[in-house]
């Protein structure tokens, strides 16, 4: 971590904390590439800690659809970092103030069950199977903070989280070896109307598919997926932004729903 990269996470973690819009980091310390995206990501979730937001709870997979990724002009996934005190159960009421442009995503969520070494990849499917624990409807909660997000710039967007701003999470379902999540329909409803739906296959072609891009990504950083935490997989309804008064549920065949309500 360079002096201008810790600038660079101090102004995104000021930005964040005050809810302030973030325009263009100053040209002297805006990351240049992924792997400096990262790295001013992980002081980012050390100065968020520092102020009182948890500790690192699990990680989101973004930009996991062509759709996804040409709407944000990048061409892979991204992962971003969840913070425990941005980490909701299912019932929430939760306030669009809070939030510069408040979005909701529906996605397949992971608890890992297991501690996975980065030194034991590379990893795929088969091995994500052996370290989830439990699986369960979720809302992923993103906020489109940024003046431009595409004058910010993929790297810089990685350093803030990707639009990362928390999660909902439904009821942990442990027997969802029984599902194909391949195929697990996903609908997101408003004011009880559906207004998207997707499968699970839309996550990168699975959701453990998903998730071993992730552990791959993180052994890369020398970083290891923990027991306890929680992976959202990727949406399979493009983003919906609600208003205060909205009632918002995601359900997946076989793993419930998530409620969460907007004032």
């Amino acid at each position: 971590m360079t002096d201008n990269h810790s600038e660079a996470a101090t102004i995104i973690a000021e930005s964040r904390a005050g809810g302030q819009t973030l325009g263009v980091l100053p040209d002297h310390c805006r990351p240049r590439d992924e792997a400096a995206g990262y790295a001013v990501q992980n002081a980012v979730h050390q100065a968020l800690s520092a102020r009182g937001w948890g500790a690192l709870a699990g990680y989101k997979i973004g930009c996991t659809t062509p759709l996804m990724q040409e709407r944000l002009e990048i061409d892979s996934p991204c992962g971003g970092g969840i913070l425990a005190s941005t980490v909701h159960q299912s019932g929430v009421t939760l306030t669009c103030a809070d939030y510069v442009k408040v979005g909701v995503e529906t996605e397949i969520a992971v608890a890992i069950g297991r501690d996975l070494a980065p030194g034991d990849g590379p990893f795929d499917r088969a091995a994500m199977a052996d370290v989830v624990g439990a699986c369960m409807a979720s809302m992923e909660i993103v906020d489109n903070r940024y003046a431009d997000f595409r004058e910010c710039g993929p790297p810089t967007l990685i350093a803030d989280d990707f639009f990362g701003a928390g999660c909902v999470l439904g009821p942990a379902v442990t027997t969802w070896r029984d599902l194909d999540l391949a195929t697990v329909a996903g609908r997101l409803l408003v004011n009880g109307e559906e207004v998207g739906n997707g499968l699970g296959a839309d996550a990168l072609g699975h959701p453990l598919e998903a998730l071993a891009w992730l552990a791959n990504t993180l052994a890369t950083r020398g970083v290891g997926l923990k027991r306890g935490q929680v992976v959202l997989t990727g949406s399979v309804v493009a983003p919906y932004n609600p208003e205060p008064g909205d009632d918002l549920s995601v359900a997946f065949d076989g793993l419930g729903d998530v409620r969460a309500s907007f004032r």
